[in-house]
């Protein structure tokens, strides 16, 4: 930017006058003395007001601009359950080096009747804190005074960024409903942004453009406006959701190009296709570059391949090798932190640390192997080219045979082509060494399984008595052993029989640090609680605690898919031995159903022999997403599944 054009761009950028319809602590009588919300009697709390106003500020200083965002949100708060609302955090990035935005003019007041009366209090200093959650990002805490069931809590704040470049998205759709939204952003002409819509709830924006001209040079500057009122809530109590806030309706505004030509600059281009985002991307010094160093780790690598000589031992071997070696900060990054090398020495790295050393690695040891660029599960699923739409970095190996394995060296209990969830989010961006690139399915190539095989006797006094034998293989051996691993058996055991209502006596598990073999686990265990006596009759579900209870599926319609992130299979066969002196009075009749196309299947049988009852139950779906529109079909399913499974033994003395 050139200096001499400073003060014509400082005048060209004055921003609008702040105006809006609801004025920061006009609060209304009839607003505070309501007790639900109009609209949605369910509501724990409401938007009466949520303004937001970005826009381009002209730094002198610097010669370029900064990013101007101001938020003025208005919460009514109907009972208890609405009282986190009362809590704000407000993330910014504030890296120990560099440039770092600011959050300021922090402003906030509760108001409550009393005596029929409004009275409010402020938002203390002591109310407000700074906490620096990691190297790069620090949040803003607010907690409003004086909550109580029926108040209106009310705050502002502006967030100053230095990079222009990056606009937040737009969000029309919350938990909870909202009365009114305003949003406006400002954009020079100098910036082009492509606009996607997110979600499942739209607001259209209005464009309005205005021209200064100050001496020779002329300016448009372009205001897109979002306003809508009653807006209702997407509540996040579904199962299966990797992010709610992916299905929220919002819009997205991704850097196009820049063009300050007219004022001295220069003309770039961002994100057209997406063998562009791929280049940019590759083309970055902390991401394709440090794919190219490789003396730091050649000692270490010589090592393994004196005994890794075919490609499969080679890659488990290197695989394995920097699992052990490395551990992940927690950090999604694409791009590397501190560096390779640094990361290496110090046996610690975001993903693209860690990952990007693997294919170096594996490219050293004369492998086909790539780094493929993902989003994961909580950034969404990038439809249009975007930069912001990768967060994460995996490796790939390729072979002549078009097969291939896919590989993340920072979840330990990973193996060959078995991604963490996390990472699970339908397809990657392969990048290739000349930086064109394809896309490549993410979906585990096998169902997660869980078989479970249980021996049980009813004893004369109608309690129970047994053993389970539990077997977990693919992504559900990996979850269980990163969820679990690390805790005590005692809090295991006490989790499991709180779930079962059951008490353990045995408790053994296998296999627990071994990936390439199934997770196993066997208890033995008594109980007094899953039977039940009614005169001279017992009534009892075949499959015991194993019995799915309820349909988790409740909403009439469901406008987002069911994400099981995997294909799936749980088998469970159960065989009880009932005492002497009683006989089968009835048993559940089978049951075999599908759901369109072959995504799901349940097949449930009762049979008896002599005196033993064995029921088998076999629930598989063969794909990781339901879409919306088989979302009936799916809550049906599970409805007959539910009816079925609690459906009783009966029992008669004889």
């Amino acid at each position: 930017m050139i200096k001499k054009t400073a003060l014509i761009l400082f005048v060209l950028f004055q921003t609008i006058t702040f105006s809006q319809d609801y004025k920061f602590g006009k609060i209304s009588q009839e607003e505070l003395e309501e007790k639900f919300h109009p609209i949605d009697s369910t509501a724990e709390a409401a938007y009466l007001f949520n303004y937001r106003r970005s826009y381009f500020d002209f730094n002198q200083t610097k010669g370029g601009f900064d990013l101007i965002t101001e938020v003025h949100q208005r919460i009514k708060i109907y009972n208890k359950e609405g009282f986190d609302y009362a809590n704000k955090s407000v993330y910014y990035y504030n890296p120990d080096s560099g440039d770092s935005e600011s959050v300021y003019d922090i402003s906030g007041y509760t108001y409550y009747l009393e005596n029929g009366k409004i009275e409010k209090e402020k938002l203390s200093k002591d109310g407000i804190f700074r906490e620096k959650k990691d190297k790069f990002n620090t949040v803003v805490k607010l907690t409003l005074p004086k909550i109580s069931e029926g108040c209106i809590i009310e705050f502002k704040y502006t967030v100053s960024s230095p990079y222009a470049t990056s606009i937040d998205d737009v969000r029309f759709q919350m938990s909870i409903p909202v009365k009114k939204m305003e949003t406006k952003l400002e954009i020079p002409e100098f910036y082009a942004f492509n606009i996607i819509n997110k979600g499942y709830y739209s607001v259209p924006f209005k464009k309005a453009s205005k021209t200064f001209l100050v001496g020779s040079t002329t300016y448009i500057s372009n205001t897109y406006s979002y306003d809508a009122e009653n807006i209702p809530p997407l509540k996040n109590n579904e199962s299966y959701v990797a992010n709610i806030d992916n299905y929220r309706g919002g819009a997205k505004f991704e850097l196009a190009q820049t063009n300050f030509m007219s004022v001295g600059g220069q003309f770039k281009s961002y994100t057209r296709t997406w063998e562009e985002v791929s280049k940019q991307i590759f083309e970055y010094e902390s991401f394709g570059s440090e794919l190219n160093k490789s003396g730091y780790f050649s000692d270490d690598l010589n090592k393994i391949l004196e005994t890794a000589k075919s490609d499969s031992e080679k890659i488990g071997s290197i695989f394995n090798f920097l699992k052990n070696k490395m551990k992940w900060n927690g950090f999604y990054s694409k791009y590397t932190d501190n560096g390779v090398r640094k990361a290496y020495k110090e046996n610690v790295g975001n993903v693209a640390d860690i990952n990007l050393i693997l294919i170096a690695m594996l490219r050293e040891a004369g492998l086909n192997a790539d780094p493929v660029l993902v989003s994961s599960r909580g950034n969404g699923i990038p439809l249009f080219p975007t930069l912001n739409g990768f967060d994460y970095v995996i490796g790939i190996v390729q072979f002549s045979d078009n097969s291939y394995v896919l590989l993340d060296a920072t979840e330990p209990f990973s193996s060959p082509n078995l991604l963490p969830v996390r990472a699970l989010n339908w397809q990657g961006r392969i990048v290739q060494k000349d930086g064109t690139s394809d896309w490549v399915t993410l979906t585990a190539s096998k169902h997660a399984l869980e078989e479970n095989f249980m021996m049980v006797k009813l004893t004369d006094d109608l309690s129970i008595e047994g053993l389970l034998r539990t077997k977990n293989e693919n992504l559900n051996a990996l979850t269980i052993r990163r969820n679990e691993n690390h805790l005590k058996e005692e809090d295991l055991k006490a989790k499991l029989e709180e779930a079962y209502k059951i008490e353990i006596e045995e408790y053994k598990i296998g296999n627990k640090e071994d990936v390439n073999l199934a997770l196993t686990r066997t208890i033995k265990f008594s109980s007094e609680d899953l039977v039940e006596q009614i005169n001279d009759k017992i009534y009892l579900e075949p499959l015991l605690f194993l019995t799915v209870r309820n349909n988790p599926f409740k909403l009439e319609e469901r406008k987002y898919p069911v994400d099981f992130a995997t294909a799936w299979k749980d088998v469970h066969r159960v065989t009880i031995e009932i005492p002497a002196g009683y006989s089968v009075e009835k048993l559940p009749e089978p049951l075999a159903i599908a759901l369109p196309e072959n995504i799901g299947v349940f097949k449930y049988q009762v049979t008896q022999n002599a005196n033993k009852i064995s029921t088998v139950a076999v629930l598989e779906f063969n794909a990781p997403m339901i879409l919306p529109e088989n979302y009936q079909f799916l809550k049906d399913f599970y409805s007959k599944l539910v009816l079925k499974e609690t459906e009783k033994v009966v029992l008669v003395k004889q």
